[in-house]
């Protein structure tokens, strides 16, 4: 490294550069460094250190003339600006959520940075060094980037792009440094002996005398055929003369109209066109008509003098390098074929008149301005109509904004249909649309393609058989014809615009469907270029990174129109340096810029300006201020406007709210205007009436309302009698007087309790009872032994508990009630050791309690014997009556204990009799049955047909021990003894006892309890009282399906009857028997009880 004052001052600008941008990230701070080291005279190989400069200039300025050089090193000025922004990205305190990866999808790095070369050499020097499939990334084991590396890479982007930009615009104070790098770069001093001087009249355009440069040599077209000065080839579709090559269209040509029709189609509106140099004197680029009278080399423009002094006459225009040409001798008219300078149509060359409109070749658009003087601009900043379209254009425009038509093009003519040959059918039905140029083949007044009515008022542009002829006119006379060239040209058009336009109108129909405009599907598609990407899905997923960097762009613009106004301070209606753009003004811009990125960025930069302007008139001067407001409220002034007046209002309402306490409000005070009006500032009511009517309730002499209470009933009605009624409300458990809000309910009934009886009763519970008798503390409800009820009940009570309980409340009834809905599992079984349940997930006889670690049967629920082993159930119990001597010696009595009551919804077990209360409440499961038929009890109106009692009650079948224990001993020895069923009526051990042993469920002060019966014995009933004596019975009746009905008396028979809804209507003249003989018949043909338990 040399030590030269140049390298030493490059040196200490470098090194405090890169601490500034290391700990702030923000271009702006580093602006005047980079210039410094941008203007510094050293070689590139000692400025730039990361970055290979020389080779990333040859690759990028390998072009074969000095207009491309220009466009290549514009690209990557564009380019090197957005790996500017990833690298300050990188270094800013605050980087975006998604720094580690860079997507290559993005369409804006497509046509940035990764159409120039080196691009990504840059992003591997960032740290980017981990090739993804759609992107580069960061690796895996780096959590933040280096942060000196970046800083001082983004300072070398920074500075080339300064350099480069420089070199382009002709402002760079070293440019011999790159002479040998960029060779079209001395263009302009070899042309400087060519130079012009604009006239005096054009000085009047411009803010200042310029030195404009002389058009270059025409270049040939890359790919094409190789076009001779003098050859002039013809149009592909219409046959004129063309003036456009597009290579992407296989080489085809066209002439200027003909291309802005074929290439306005967005698939292929991104082709790019070479223009085909000619010999001879080109014509104006713009109006289509003059000839050259200057060439703009700042936008590749070739002008006439009247489109060149309106075209420059922009302020965005002005200084443009303009070189004026000599007027040529122009070529001869009888050589080639001629445009009309009135409505533009291209004759043949030996035509004298127009075949359109009969004007003379010779004819100026100065005559055809006389004929129509209202087509004449008075002035070229006056608004001016479109001839085609109508739409009124600003004065400053040259092209029409709706059809881009030039400003004094006329109306586009429609040939007139032939009437000298073909038959009439045919010449007055095929008509062209004015609007969209389609050749409708029908006689219809509106157009197949666009759908609009194109009836005129000269109606040229209807075919024969539509147009209308005002009475007492002269028919107008038949224009000359010319034989038709390129009918099959023309129907191939026709053709490929029908197709197009009607696959562009299924493409918006679709997106109106998921809400996208038309215009975002216009832009989209012609951002998607020819992919068969779907517009909607474009826009869902690369319309907001598109938007960030036209963002990113526009702020880079700013900062570097900042930089070049030097020490102009900016001022409070212009977007400062560090402005920040919301992505809803960019997508407001890229719509109205018709998906264009460049013309969006201005137009983003324009709208922020005119926005930043109002706010000023508005007195808000702070210009960072106002662009923080807009970007919070997306680019609105209105919502900007919000938040700059809220800080404003801030003092005033620490004023009134803070300073002074707000009293309450007093129903008595003798202002009841005020008290209306913060009523309904406070509470919001809907009127100025329920105001009154909330002053009139709390002035009453025996009101006892609070504010709120009386506010919320009268948000509710209207009626005075009914808000009484909405405050008054009694809690049936704590005998308080609360309004209806106040009070809570459950969705099984229509009972109503205040909150805290609501919360306390829950409590209690859910810590110290079952979860089925967490109903209603009123009524009770609901019915507990119908399950879809109660998992409808459950769930509803869910979302009320869990915000009254406590948490730790909460979550026990969470516990209880998983423990429920585990017991429904048929896999779950009670251990009938312990009190303890569980899920079985084997098929085996014998399981294993995981509590008490002892073993039971999984069918029988019996504790679990080695006899048991490769025996059934039934079979096990005869060998234990017939082997067991234990088992004999407790006789009867082991036999009830065994065949105890069994809980049909949760299964578990009790070794109890059932001669006590045929009500049988299970203690695990809350669920209420017969024990003697399993079928559940009611406590309201159940679901059997014809059923209406209200009460406690359940449908018992005949064979149940409900109505058999009625009958006397005997009378069931009987049933046994007529069906030949054995039974006893000894003692097992030959000892007769004075009471019963036998264990039951009693109820002793509200508790229920497992006691001996302790009831007398009688003899002849095996040692067991005679209560127990009949279950003993019973359960042999029930264990062999004996039906009772035999020996049912008539009464009992009639009566049995009724209850299954069997017709007892005796028929004429029928015997008692007879009729007796048929009512048993029928009874017996009814089922017996299905859920009797019959245990042998």
């Amino acid at each position: 490294m040399s030590s030269s004052p140049a390298s030493v001052q490059m040196e200490e600008v470098r090194r405090r550069s890169q601490s500034l941008l290391s700990s702030s990230g923000s271009a702006q701070d580093v602006k005047e460094e980079v210039q410094t080291m941008a203007s510094v005279l050293l070689p590139l190989s000692e400025k730039y250190r990361h970055l290979g400069v020389e080779a990333m200039l040859r690759e990028n300025a390998a072009c074969r003339n000095a207009q491309e050089v220009v466009e290549s090193l514009s690209r990557l000025v564009k380019a090197l600006s957005i790996l500017e922004k990833y690298g300050c990205n990188l270094t800013s305190p605050a980087r975006p959520r998604y720094w580690r990866s860079v997507k290559h999808n993005n369409p804006v790095f497509r046509t940035t940075v990764d159409a120039v070369k080196g691009g990504r050499t840059v992003l591997f020097l960032y740290g980017y060094t981990n090739q993804q499939i759609d992107g580069l990334s960061f690796p895996d084991d780096v959590t933040e980037p280096d942060g000196a590396k970046v800083a001082a890479v983004t300072l070398e982007v920074m500075t080339l792009r300064t350099e480069v930009d420089m070199l382009v615009k002709g402002t760079h104070p070293h440019p011999e440094n790159f002479r040998d790098i960029i060779p079209f770069i001395t263009q302009k001093e070899e042309l400087v002996s060519d130079v012009v001087v604009v006239p005096h009249e054009e000085e009047q355009l411009a803010d200042k005398p310029q030195v404009l440069s002389l058009p270059d040599k025409p270049t040939v077209i890359p790919g094409g055929p190789h076009l001779e000065p003098s050859t002039a080839t013809d149009c592909n579709l219409c046959g004129a003369a063309s003036s456009l090559v597009c290579p992407s269209c296989d080489n085809q040509t066209f002439c200027d109209a003909c291309d802005n029709l074929f290439h306005r189609h967005p698939s292929r509106a991104d082709h790019r066109r070479e223009k085909i140099q000619k010999s001879q004197q080109g014509i104006c680029t713009i109006c289509g008509i003059s000839a050259v009278h200057a060439q703009c080399s700042t936008c590749v423009q070739r002008l006439c003098e009247n489109c060149d002094k309106l075209f420059h006459s922009h302020p965005d225009h002005k200084g443009h390098n303009r070189t004026f040409e000599t007027a040529a001798k122009a070529s001869s008219p009888s050589l080639s074929p001629w445009e009309c300078a009135h409505c533009t149509k291209v004759n043949e060359m030996r035509a004298v008149l127009c075949a359109t409109c009969e004007r003379p070749r010779l004819a100026t658009a100065a005559s055809a301005a006389q004929d129509n003087p209202a087509s004449v601009p008075t002035s070229p900043n006056t608004e001016w109509q479109c001839k085609s379209c109508t739409v009124v254009n600003q004065g400053s425009s040259i092209l029409c904004e709706v059809c881009e038509r030039p400003r004094l093009a006329t109306r586009p003519p429609v040939a007139a249909p032939p009437s000298g040959s073909g038959s009439p059918a045919d010449s007055g039905a095929k008509w062209m649309c004015q609007f969209c140029t389609y050749m409708n083949t029908s006689p219809t007044t509106v157009c197949e393609m666009c759908n609009l009515s194109c009836k005129d008022s000269a109606g040229v542009s209807l075919p024969l058989s539509l147009q209308q002829n005002p009475s007492g006119t002269k028919e107008q006379p038949t224009p000359r014809t010319q034989p038709r060239t390129g009918v099959d040209v023309e129907a191939k058009r026709q053709k490929m615009m029908r197709e197009d336009g009607l696959r562009l109108v299924q493409q918006i129909r679709e997106a109106e469907k998921r809400g996208v405009s038309a215009e975002e599907v216009y832009a989209a598609i012609g951002m998607c270029g020819g992919s068969n990407t779907n517009p909607c899905d474009w826009l869902t997923s690369e319309l907001p990174h598109l938007l960030d960097e036209i963002c990113a762009m526009a702020a880079s613009v700013q900062v570097e129109r900042d930089g070049e106004e030097g020490a102009e301070p900016s001022g409070p209606g212009v977007a400062g340096g560090g402005a920040k753009l919301s992505r809803a003004e960019a997508k407001l811009a890229w719509l109205s810029a018709g998906g264009d990125t460049d013309r969006a960025v201005r137009q983003l930069l324009r709208d922020r300006r005119v926005k930043m302007k109002e706010l000023h008139s508005l007195g808000f001067r702070d210009a960072l201020r106002c662009e923080e407001a807009l970007r919070l409220s997306g680019g609105e002034v209105k919502g900007a406007l919000s938040l700059l007046q809220r800080p404003l209002l801030e003092p005033f309402h620490q004023r009134i709210w803070t300073d002074q306490p707000e009293p309450p409000i007093d129903p008595k005070h003798p202002d009841r205007q005020r008290m209306c009006r913060r009523l309904l500032a406070l509470y919001d009511l809907p009127s100025w009436g329920r105001c009154e009517l909330v002053l009139t309730l709390l002035q009453e002499p025996d009101a006892t309302y609070s504010l709120e209470d009386v506010v919320q009933a009268v948000k509710e009605s209207h009626n005075k009698d009914f808000i009484r009624r909405l405050l008054v409300n009694e809690c049936p458990c704590c005998l308080s007087i609360f309004p209806r809000s106040k009070m809570q309910s459950l969705t099984s009934c229509q009972c109503s309790v205040c909150h805290e009886c609501f919360r306390m009763h829950f409590t209690i519970a859910v810590r110290d009872k079952h979860i089925r008798d967490m109903v209603c503390p009123v009524c009770g409800e609901p019915d507990i032994n119908d399950p879809e009820q109660l998992d409808s009940y459950f769930s509803t009570l869910d979302i009320q508990l869990r915000n009254c309980l406590e948490l730790d409340v909460y979550n026990l009834f969470h516990k209880k009630l998983t423990e429920h809905a585990l017991m429904k599992d048929p896999k779950f079984l009670w251990c009938c050791h312990c009190t303890s349940g569980f899920i079985n997930d084997g098929d085996q006889m014998k399981v294993t309690c995981p509590s008490c670690r002892k073993s039971f049967c999984a069918k029988c629920k019996k504790p679990w014997e080695p006899q048991h082993q490769d025996l059934s159930c039934e079979q096990f119990q005869q060998w234990k009556r017939d082997n067991d001597p234990e088992y004999q010696r407790q006789g009867l009595a082991g036999f009830l204990r065994d065949n105890g009551i069994t809980c049909p919804s949760c299964g578990f077990q009790y070794a109890l009799t059932k001669g006590g209360c045929m009500h049988f409440s299970c203690s695990q499961c809350r669920y209420q049955f017969c024990s003697g038929c399993n079928n559940p009890y009611h406590k309201t109106v159940c679901k059997t047909a014809q059923c209406s009692y209200t009460g406690l009650h359940a449908h018992h079948p005949r064979d149940c021990l409900f109505y058999l224990r009625d009958w006397e001993p005997p009378r069931l020895q009987a049933l046994l003894q007529r069906s030949g069923v054995e039974f006893n009526t000894d003692p097992s051990n030959g000892t007769q006892s004075d009471a019963c042993c036998l264990m039951e469920q009693k109820d002793e002060a509200g508790q229920q309890i497992d006691s001996p019966c302790g009831l007398q014995t009688q003899p002849g009933q095996a040692g067991l009282c005679e209560k127990h004596y009949r279950e003993y019975l019973v359960s042999l009746i029930n264990a062999h399906s004996l039906d009772p009905s035999p020996l049912y008396d008539p009464r009992e028979q009639i009566r049995a009857c009724e209850r299954y809804q069997v017709d007892t209507q005796r028929g004429e003249n029928e015997d008692d028997n007879v009729y007796h003989a048929r009512l048993l018949k029928k009874l017996m043909e009814v089922p017996l009880g299905e859920k009797v338990p019959r245990n042998k």
